[in-house]
């Protein structure tokens, strides 16, 4: 479904950009700990994270460069844009731009019950 009418643009695109941006967003928001790190742990934490933000902002751009459109949509065609190889760029790229800041939270989980068992 276009984003609007006579647009070329799927409303799906948006949609999973906001999605993709919220998810280590809400992380950041969603623990103090990687906003005012106070362990070694989250020093190194906190900047992937930050990493991970800067590149779900980028995932449009990114994408755009290795699809050659916005429905992000590949061909059989013999060229690196928009072809099989580009393809497979694009769903390691979107992969790594989700399982990141998951990785990350899961590292919080773990650290935070490990500390919890210690006491």
């Amino acid at each position: 479904m276009p984003l609007f009418k006579g647009s070329t643009i799927p409303m799906g695109t948006p949609i999973t950009w906001i999605g993709l941006i919220s998810l280590p967003l809400s992380i950041y928001f969603g623990i103090s700990k990687f906003q005012e790190p106070t362990h070694t742990l989250y020093k190194y934490l906190g900047p992937l994270l930050t990493l991970s933000l800067f590149a779900a902002f980028l995932w449009v751009p990114i994408s755009y460069v290795l699809a050659g459109n916005l429905s992000f949509s590949f061909s059989e065609k013999e060229g690196f844009q928009g072809g099989q190889s580009a393809m497979k760029w694009f769903w390691g790229y979107s992969y790594g731009v989700v399982i990141l800041p998951l990785v990350l939270l899961l590292a919080h989980w773990i650290w935070a019950l490990a500390k919890g068992l210690k006491k």
